[in-house]
């Protein structure tokens, strides 16, 4: 006899957040707005990020950085990879809310998601070898040491694409962390789940709180104090059309920002050290050897 309790049961529907200093608030406006599949089928109410939750956000990925910048790159390489194990180990949730967001088989969605997965473990894999491609000992004339190192820009704002929900988010988060900096987030704003449910997994690997920040809403309406904020360093302009990229960049200027514009990506192809390196600084430090000998040999 079939049980007459699964016919009456309402599901679970669930509330997304955003993802600010390892918590998750409602947006402070209490504003929502509507996410639709790509059929204009309801899927959830995603929070509408305000100005306030822009800053606040900047906040937490400021007091995060030290801690994160400072620790080892091998380190990081361990958090990123712990990432990618708490990926796999919700990879049906992430196939669904891909299929949904991008229209996609799912199929297309699962390679889309194993996609972003490896892409974590790549990155994983960057964090203690990027210093040794883009610094080095340089040849000087002189009884001296010049040693360049690469070190994190400090607070980027990341515009994740809009088209590419979850593996374009990935490969615009993931490089930018790695090598040291702390992310304030705006997720696509016609897809923006994947990201939010991104913000749980980090949430409950070792990332630490404030790393990454995730916001949703009108990426114009958030990206604009983001780009005229004072304790933001640099800002990825992946998620901007033309125009918005222009306005941004205009305002980025006021305290000298380092700006990645938008331009076409293919996301799901090998994605090299670009973004690894577009929010790293080289330090170059001079160091006497000592006093050159009769022989010119220098100690």
């Amino acid at each position: 006899m079939k049980s007459t309790v699964d016919a009456d049961r309402l599901g679970v529907f669930k509330t997304y957040k955003l993802y600010v200093g390892g918590k998750f608030p409602r947006s402070e406006s209490g504003r929502v707005y509507e996410v639709t599949d790509s059929k204009g089928k309801w899927l959830a109410h995603a929070p509408l990020s305000s100005r306030k939750d822009a800053r606040d956000a900047v906040v937490a990925a400021r007091k995060a950085f030290g801690g994160w910048s400072g620790a080892t790159a091998y380190n990081r390489g361990q958090v990123l990879y712990r990432v990618a194990e708490m990926l796999e180990g919700r990879r049906d949730q992430f196939v669904r809310e891909v299929a949904d967001a991008e229209g996609l088989s799912k199929s297309k969605a699962a390679a889309v998601v194993d996609a972003a997965i490896d892409r974590w473990v790549w990155y994983a894999g960057w964090t203690d070898k990027i210093a040794q491609v883009v610094g080095g000992a340089n040849p000087v004339a002189g009884p001296f040491f010049n040693l360049s190192t690469p070190e994190p820009t400090g607070v980027v704002a990341v515009l994740a694409p809009q088209e590419s929900s979850f593996l374009g988010l990935v490969s615009v988060v993931a490089p930018a962390i790695a090598t040291g900096n702390t992310v304030v987030v705006v997720a696509s704003e016609g897809a923006p789940l994947p990201a939010l449910s991104l913000a749980e997994v980090l949430a409950t690997s070792d990332v630490p709180g404030g790393v990454v920040n995730i916001l949703s809403g009108r990426t114009a309406e958030i990206a604009a104090p983001l780009a005229s904020h004072q304790d933001v360093n640099a800002i990825d302009l992946a998620g901007a059309d033309e125009d918005l990229a222009k306005e941004l960049e205009t305002a980025a200027a006021d305290n000298l920002k380092r700006v990645l514009r938008p331009q076409p990506v293919d996301f799901t192809a090998a994605p090299g050290t670009g973004r690894l390196t577009a929010f790293l600084e080289t330090k170059t430090v001079w160091h006497p050897t000592g006093s050159l000998g009769a022989s010119g040999s220098a100690y």
